[in-house]
């Protein structure tokens, strides 16, 4: 198997959450953090990565992620792997 990784855009993030597979994931890249978005059955998890330090966050909805998300898309590379 191969590990396919590519670059998608803000407008299309919405998207790529609401059909995201439980071997899928999101990263966003910054100068200050990493975070990495994937999903179970039931929700989303959300690992912040910063100063080598690992937050996680759970949020049920597309709509809770990208509110949470919505400062943090403007200065970030947006990755679906």
């Amino acid at each position: 198997m191969s590990y396919q990784e590519r670059e998608i855009s803000s407008e299309n993030l919405e998207k790529h959450l609401k059909v995201l597979d439980s071997d899928e994931g999101i990263r966003l890249e910054n100068k200050n953090e990493f975070i990495f978005i994937n999903k179970t059955s039931k929700r989303y998890c959300i690992d912040i990565l910063k100063n080598n330090h690992d937050e996680f966050l759970y949020m049920n909805t597309v709509q809770e992620v990208l509110d949470f998300l919505a400062d943090r898309i403007k200065t970030s590379k947006i990755f679906s792997y």
